[in-house]
């Protein structure tokens, strides 16, 4: 089906679902719970221009995900990369971030506590997002570019905020001493989890919270019964967090976040993406650590409302060949990686009125400090950055407009001769995005941006690569629904064009990509009846054309292939829950290499006592890939995805 062709059979499709719901609310047959709402898995984002998911602490308990990439890869748009192991796998958005080649491009910024984690381009390890899902309570995606200049520069796939847990989410605000634990099994590599917390609230402005878990798990099969290599995984990840409101009337806030994630792998391969054997295998120790170090001052007043955060990333990667390998191929397998980045942000939040329309403005200054190792692959050195940003949500009447502006400055200096060289850039970019809102709850939005991804340290040994920014337009189209009913859902049409590109290099003379233009249309809807059934569909297409600097074109290899959910659901006021999911992508033929189409299925079910003594706990059971369907996902990198695997988690706060 071409891309214009499903465009406008999804457009249909949401005329049709919401047909029925005003149908009912008309007829007043309130008797069938259609016109209260309930509440499904996830709530589409429609009070914002900005194509944006949140997938809550709920949903993240649901879907039993063994990575943060397996949480959002059930967002339109969004894709898992190269299997499911902490280390290989990485994320791909409208076609960006993760590849075959490189965990990163650069294209998708992650955020932790507002750390920005993740490497620069490592050859076939990934890394983009190492850690545990368990630190988490909360993952938001906003994708594209419009919604990203308060966080970055060069943002062009989209975004990923995590947000980590709180002592408070478990004593819910009252003093006292809270301790939950979890424990996880998968049938499919024997995987265990065991995830323990202690929350502690000695008074009602001073909480903490300690997290330790442990992932484990042996090789994982396909759904023909053959082993995926590379895909046993033993992962320790802890988190300490803590959080003081003090003043008179609590207007200063000062919290503290330090996460650590490892990985000790003996005798592996040393591709993460297991796309190639040629290099051999390696020991690999792998570690993430992230600190923050936040102040809130929030006094009796709508002009301030400060935010400085003080944050730093550091992730090291030691690797060291145990096969001999000699040459090129052992300055590879024997680089050791470190990455740091420490980030000060200065924000303040404003809240005031001229004349008819209100604002809610947000200003800040930051200064970013990333330092690279000197590695035998790979040149290192600091990029010293600030950057200065304004957005503005002003809204009068009906309509919201919201401009934003960013200027980012860097410098980078090499360390090490032939690559010690300093080269400075700078950029101005910025978007504007506009809302209606009907009074029948639809609404039509719309949103233009601008950005550029400056050079990066690991360019450093081509001086031309150093002296150009890669840059990128997008421009969106939407309409929403929502009028307080059961049925809410989002349609955005976007196309972006990216050009001057120095991210994408060949060893083909004039086989560099030079400009890439993509186009697509990603669908959220949701129907929850006040009788707890629901429904949650998302939907995307994508497709998308790279100019070489040969003025050749070929399809966009990063390109995804279209793909739909559907989450069939029943919610019951004895704490059960069960849904079944179907996860469909259709065939992708990219130049002639078609990679399959799939359809595979997921059931769960969870049950949540509402009194007694095991009020408190959990229980909960996942089937995935529920008919074992064999089968390889079109950015898999010819890597098979997991068979079926049967998981059961049982939880309890004490």
């Amino acid at each position: 089906m071409h891309l214009k062709n499903l465009s406008a059979a999804l457009l249909c499709s949401t005329c049709l679902m919401t047909y029925p719901v005003a149908a009912f609310a008309e007829s007043g047959v309130a008797d069938l719970g259609l016109i209260l709402l309930g509440e499904s898995k996830r709530d589409v984002q429609t009070g914002t221009a900005v194509p944006l998911t949140i997938v809550d602490q709920e949903e993240m308990n649901d879907r039993q995900a063994g990575t943060v990439a397996e949480l959002v890869d059930a967002v339109p748009g969004v894709t898992l990369i190269n299997g499911s192991t902490p280390q290989g796998s990485g994320i791909n958005i409208r076609g960006f971030g993760a590849n075959s080649t490189f965990g990163s491009d650069q294209k998708v910024l992650i955020l932790q506590d507002n750390a920005t984690v993740g490497s620069e381009e490592l050859y076939r390890i990934g890394t983009q997002l190492f850690t545990d899902p368990e630190l988490y309570k909360s993952v938001s995606v906003s994708r594209g570019t419009v919604g990203s200049f308060e966080y970055g520069s060069g943002v062009i796939g989209g975004l990923v905020k995590l947000e980590t847990k709180d002592g408070s989410d478990f004593t819910n605000g009252t003093p006292g001493i809270k301790v939950r634990q979890t424990l996880q099994y998968g049938s499919n590599g024997d995987g265990a989890v065991s995830s323990t917390i202690l929350a502690w609230q000695p008074t009602d402005r001073l909480e903490f919270i300690a997290n330790y878990t442990l992932r484990d798990q042996d090789d994982m099969k396909d759904g023909s019964g053959a082993v995926i290599p590379n895909s046993a995984t033993r992962l320790p990840s802890w988190l300490l967090k803590g959080k003081y409101t003090f003043g008179d009337a609590d207007q200063h806030q000062l919290s503290f976040s330090y996460t650590d994630t490892t990985a000790d792998d003996k005798d592996v391969p040393y591709d993460t993406f297991q796309t190639t054997t040629g290099f051999g295998n390696v020991d690999r120790l792998t570690e993430s650590k992230t600190a923050t170090l936040a102040y809130n001052f929030n006094p009796d007043s709508d002009l301030i409302n400060l935010d400085v955060i003080l944050s730093k990333a550091d992730q090291q990667i030691d690797s060291e060949g145990v096969d001999g390998q000699v040459g090129g191929i052992a300055d590879l397998v024997n680089a050791d990686h470190q990455f740091e980045t420490t980030k000060l942000t200065l924000k303040n939040t404003a809240f005031f009125e001229t004349g008819a329309a209100s604002h809610d403005l947000r200003a800040g200054i930051e200064l970013i400090r990333r330092k690279r190792l000197d590695a035998s692959s790979a040149p290192g050195g600091e990029d010293r950055r600030w950057a200065v940003f304004v957005v503005d949500d002003i809204k009068f009447g009906n309509i919201s407009v919201t401009p934003a502006l960013r200027y980012e400055s860097s410098k980078i200096t090499g360390s090490t001769a032939p690559n010690n060289g300093t080269f400075e850039n700078d950029a101005f970019m910025g978007g504007l995005s506009l809302k209606y809102d009907f009074s029948s709850g639809l609404s039509v939005f719309g949103s233009g941006a601008y950005t550029e991804n400056l050079p990066i340290i690991d360019d450093l040994g081509n001086t031309v690569l150093m002296t150009k920014s890669e840059k990128a337009e997008t421009y969106e189209l939407g309409v929403a629904f929502d009028n307080g009913g059961p049925f809410t859902g989002k349609l955005t049409a976007y196309k972006t064009r990216v050009w001057d590109i120095t991210s994408y290099r060949s060893f083909v003379p004039g086989g560099n990509t030079d400009m890439v233009d993509i186009s697509g249309v990603e669908l959220e809807a949701s129907f929850a009846a006040e009788n707890g059934v629901y429904v949650d569909f998302n939907a995307n297409a994508l497709s998308g054309e790279a100019t070489l600097e040969s003025a050749l074109t070929q399809d966009w290899d990063q390109a995804p292939a279209d793909s739909i959910s559907l989450t069939l659901g029943k919610k019951f006021q004895n704490g059960w829950d069960t849904s079944w999911e179907l996860v469909s992508a259709k065939a992708r033929d990219n130049d002639g290499v078609v990679t399959p189409g799939y359809t595979i299925h997921n059931i769960r079910a969870s049950w949540k006592p509402q009194t007694g003594v095991l009020k408190g706990g959990e229980v909960r059971l996942g089937i995935e890939n529920a008919f074992d369907r064999d089968y390889a996902t079109a950015l898999g990198g010819g890597r098979k995805s997991p068979g079926r695997n049967i998981k059961l988690t049982l939880a309890k706060t004490f």
